[in-house]
Order: C-alpha cells, then sequence, then structure tokens
C-alpha cells in the first residue's frame, strides 16, 4: 500500500477494486491526476466525477451545508455501495464537480477503499475503470486490458456486485442510477 501512496501522492493514476467494479482514481486535490483519469477515460470534464471515502468523517468538509434530517439520511446508505449528489460547498474543484451544482459522493464499505483513503488521509477519485462507452472492467485483468501500463493495479477483488454504485439526489431522494 505503501507504494501506491507515493504513487498516488506523485500525481499517479490508480486502478482499485470497488464493491462493484473496479475503479480509476487519483488524488482529488491534483487537477493533472483527475485530467489524466479523464483522459484515459475520454470523458468530458463537464461530467463530474465521483469522491470515494473510507469514513464520513474523510468527507466531512463536503457535508457542512446539509441539515439533521439529510444527514440522518446519510446513515441510511452509507457506509455502502450508493453514491449520493450533495450540493456543492464550493470546496469541490470544477474539474470534481464538473458542470454540477453538487457533488458525488460515496462512502465505501470495501476493505481496499477503506484502507486507501486513511492512507492518503481523505477521499480519492473514483469513476468506473472503463474508456466511456464501454462496460466497466469486473477484474483486473479487464482493467489492465484497458488501460495496459497507464496507471498502477492495486491488489484486490470487487465485492462482487457486478455494477457501478447506485446515484442517488441526497435532497430529493430521486434516483439518477440503479
Amino acid at each position: 500500500m505503501a507504494s501506491v501512496v507515493v504513487h498516488l501522492r506523485a500525481g499517479g493514476v490508480i486502478a482499485y477494486p470497488t464493491e462493484g467494479v473496479w475503479g480509476l482514481g487519483g488524488l482529488p486535490a491534483n487537477e493533472e491526476a483527475v485530467r489524466r483519469i479523464l483522459t484515459l477515460k475520454d470523458r468530458p470534464v463537464e461530467a463530474g466525477l465521483i469522491l470515494v471515502a473510507g469514513e464520513i468523517s474523510q468527507v466531512e468538509p463536503y457535508l457542512g451545508q446539509l441539515t439533521i434530517k439529510e444527514r440522518e439520511r446519510l446513515v441510511d446508505h452509507w457506509p455502502g455501495p450508493v453514491t449520493l449528489l450533495i450540493p456543492d460547498t464550493e470546496i469541490a474543484p470544477n474539474w470534481i464537480r464538473g458542470q454540477h451544482e453538487s457533488v458525488a459522493i460515496r462512502v465505501s464499505m470495501h476493505p481496499t477503499i477503506q484502507a486507501l483513503c486513511d492512507a492518503v488521509g481523505g477521499p480519492i477519485v473514483s469513476t468506473s475503470a472503463n474508456p466511456s462507452g464501454l462496460e466497466p472492467a469486473r477484474t483486473s485483468s479487464e482493467a489492465e486490458a484497458y488501460f495496459g501500463s497507464s496507471v498502477v493495479y492495486v491488489e484486490g477483488q470487487t465485492a462482487g456486485m457486478g455494477k457501478p454504485s447506485r446515484i442517488i439526489e441526497l435532497r430529493t431522494g430521486r434516483e439518477i442510477r440503479g
């Protein structure tokens, strides 16, 4: 894990297992790393990306404008394979939130993600490991077929969900992706 953290801090991109599929990640404050992820995926910056954390405290700065009821709703979904769209507190840079007025955040129960986020001291970028328009990688071999030596691969397995996380708009409860 130490070499992965060094790679991330140097602006590197990683592929790692999540609950459902393999993800691509980097440190969200590093614009160059995020732009590399977008280039690898052939994804426009306007689409935005997900931040994934290992525990709620790691995303607390993004939760500042939530009501008590909204915070209670967080507990219904986290930790777990649900990404919540949370109103932007003007902390997330435009290369993370894209053209949106919200930030996509997930607190994962996957042990690899928890260890990664603990090691770097906060959330990492999360997006499915696939070029836009292709199926998400479900194994490290599939991720490697897509990205070759362009990323560092973190050892581990998905939790077997077989699909990307659900996305729900926190304030309305509307499901964006099921």
